[in-house]
């Protein structure tokens, strides 16, 4: 047993201790036995909460594979953005809010039954390259590009969720109608981001001659970009759209037209554990597949319907092994009950941005605008059978 777990046993300890001495002082009521029991009842509590981590660390040490560290912690740990609205972002309630979170629900729902038994660790751009190789987190979704450098070193991509491309904004000031004219500009950019490499990509191919502010996370670029430092702001087009919504006067402000790069982006999990892997690829399948079958939070069937696509998706009749993943035979329901199909996510925080889906690449393969037409757009998983 390591000595982390030792302490948090003997903590555990005491505060039970405390509590004993408390109830034995209660003999006696009065104001201060009352707050005594109530101090008591508190560190209760967060010896409870101890003996939970300490069961999640147990797990870890014996070499548990990651579902069973997880269930025996009781929550999943999930990289993710707290400052990028619309994707990872504090709401006014003080909550992390977005369609990246929204993703990390998903799969506490599946796993844990419960959407909220997460815990959101906000991790800046240039961290989630180690964050992922310690393997501290579960599951990072922090619109992170799944690139073949990234997956070799830092862990194993799940499905895509959301296509995007790096673009340029600039202040309407500027007068500039188009990237190529930003020949000899001074660009913010994050750094150790794609982002980063495919702006001197773009430079070096085109002879930009750009020079560059390189800024540690988005709040600081914004900051840098709103105070003037730079010319224009690069990231994902999606980035510009958040940021420039959040700004007092976004109307100032001008994101060119076109992109300069492919940037698919997805949850990753840490190398290691095929099982988990295949545990979270299947979740964002059924956040795709509910919509694909036209199953809402609202309406998610618990008997069977007829539709054998339906009924194996959501456990009624027949499975897509369910039990081979460590999953309940429901855990569909659980998880479209609890966040919604991918288009509810997509619609509660990436259409109120202006982020539309219809004619995109973000809308689902299935939704071709005529019956002939080949494909829709390009939001696919391996059918789950």
């Amino acid at each position: 047993m390591s000595l982390r777990i030792s302490l948090l046993i003997m903590l555990i300890v005491a505060g039970i201790l405390a509590l004993v001495a408390c109830q034995q002082q209660a003999s006696e009521p009065s104001e201060a036995s009352a707050m005594m029991m109530a101090e008591a009842e508190t560190m209760m509590a967060e010896a409870e909460a101890m003996m939970e981590e300490a069961q999640g660390m147990m797990a870890e040490d014996s070499g548990a594979s990651r579902l069973e560290t997880v269930k025996a912690r009781g929550n999943l740990i999930c990289a993710s953005n707290n400052s990028l609205a619309g994707f990872g972002a504090i709401d006014a309630s003080g909550n992390t809010a977005g369609f990246d979170i929204d993703l990390c629900r998903a799969v506490a729902a599946a796993v844990l039954g419960n959407a909220d038994s997460v815990e959101f660790r906000p991790t800046v751009a240039a961290e989630r390259g180690p964050t992922m190789q310690s393997g501290e987190v579960d599951l990072m979704s922090r619109n992170t590009t799944w690139t073949s450098s990234r997956d070799a070193q830092w862990g194993n991509f799940t499905p895509t969720m959301f296509y995007d491309g790096q673009g340029f904004m600039v202040p309407k000031s500027l007068n500039v109608s188009s990237m190529m004219e930003l020949q000899g500009a001074t660009i913010c950019v994050q750094q150790g981001t794609t982002t980063e490499l495919n702006v001197q990509d773009f430079d070096n191919q085109n002879n930009m001659n750009f020079e560059y502010v390189v800024v540690p996370d988005n709040v600081s670029a914004n900051e840098a970009y709103l105070a003037g430092q730079c010319d224009s702001l690069t990231t994902d087009r999606s980035g510009l759209v958040s940021t420039r919504e959040g700004f007092d006067n976004s109307g100032d402000h001008t994101i060119l037209a076109g992109t300069i790069s492919e940037e698919p982006l997805g949850p990753v999990v840490p190398h290691g554990d095929e099982q988990w892997y295949d545990i979270v690829s299947a979740v964002m399948a059924i956040l795709i597949y509910a919509e694909a079958y036209e199953i809402t939070s609202s309406n998610v069937p618990t008997a069977v319907t007829g539709d054998t696509a339906v009924d194996r998706l959501f456990g009624l009749e027949g499975g897509f092994g369910q039990e081979t993943l460590g999953l309940s035979e429901t855990v569909a329901q659980d998880v479209i009950r609890a966040v919604g199909n991918y288009g509810e996510i997509y619609d509660r925080h990436l259409t109120p941005l202006g982020l539309e889906r219809e004619g995109s690449r973000n809308a689902l393969w299935n939704a071709a605008p005529c019956g002939d037409c080949p494909k829709g757009g390009q939001v696919y998983a391996a059918p789950l059978r």
